[in-house]
């Protein structure tokens, strides 16, 4: 009896844990993408009101990155100073999403979640075939003097401070932070370029960076839904689950497979999901 049970239990949670993993894989393999990923799923599939799949995607990606970036931090693949700003902006910036996505009508969030993730994508794809190289390392690629980007590289990959750096990564935290309340991204296919075009690093070392950064904006652009009672906890558990499992999986294959095949995959994979999106919106 009591195996019959858990066997019920367990098909009735397959469905959530198939959709996480679908978020473990993109998150593990790319350091974004997984909200890009979970919100339609978390609508189409598993049938949750749009502002709750926000929410519900918040906790899920973000427990998901953190599941990812304890593996980066063992390997030291996290670039401490970004990590610092964009949380501290992220912070400041999600709960004024969070509020606006309860206000707003659920099918302009779906709109705007597709035509953001279209963009994004196209950006992506672009900077891939123009700048492969630069999607190659794992570690930063140094400038010299007069030619490099707004934040200065050292050797060993970590970045030299100065205000003009400080201030664009903390101002790129508060929109990401937006966008992660408002949409429901993690910001992962946001942080991911933004931390190869301003400091040029590695994206293996983006990608770690991205997972630290969108473990806690995710938390804190979910805790008004939390305290709210906004969170769908069942369909959240197993969606949960199974990306842990498949993000501990694709960290281990990640540093395995080139830069830019991982850029073009994540590209091509966001540009489909937000043009199905508002396919759907119209139809």
């Amino acid at each position: 009896m009591l195996r019959m049970m858990w066997m019920s239990m367990l098909l009735e949670a397959l469905p959530a844990i198939s959709c996480g993993a679908v978020v473990g894989v993109a998150l593990g393999l790319t350091g974004g993408g997984g909200s890009i990923f979970a919100v339609p799923l978390l609508i189409y599939v598993l049938d949750v009101a749009p502002a709750d799949a926000v929410a519900v995607s918040l906790v899920a990606v973000a427990t998901t990155a953190f599941v990812g970036a304890t593996q980066c931090l063992r390997h030291k693949l996290v670039v401490w100073q970004p990590t610092l700003l964009f949380v501290l902006g992220g912070v400041l910036g999600a709960p004024a999403g969070s509020s606006m996505a309860r206000q707003a009508e659920p099918i302009w969030l779906i709109v705007g979640f597709a035509l953001l993730a279209i963009i994004v994508g196209a950006l992506m794809l672009r900077a891939s075939f123009t700048h492969p190289g630069q999607a190659s390392a794992v570690r930063a690629q140094p400038y010299g003097a007069g030619a490099g980007p707004i934040c200065t590289l050292a050797p060993d990959g970590q970045l030299r401070f100065s205000a003009p750096c400080a201030t664009v990564l903390a101002l790129i935290g508060v929109g990401t932070g937006f966008l992660a309340g408002l949409l429901g991204v993690g910001g992962g296919f946001l942080i991911v370029p933004a931390l190869v075009f301003v400091t040029r690093m590695g994206v293996h070392r983006a990608v770690a960076t991205s997972l630290l950064i969108i473990s806690v904006i995710g938390f804190a652009g979910a805790t008004g839904a939390i305290w709210q009672g906004h969170i769908e906890w069942g369909v959240l558990a197993p969606f949960a689950v199974g990306g842990a499992v498949m993000m501990i999986v694709m960290r281990s294959l990640a540093t395995r497979l080139a830069g830019p095949i991982l850029q073009r995959t994540f590209a091509g994979s966001i540009i489909v999901v937000g043009a199905a999106m508002l396919l759907e919106s119209f139809l």
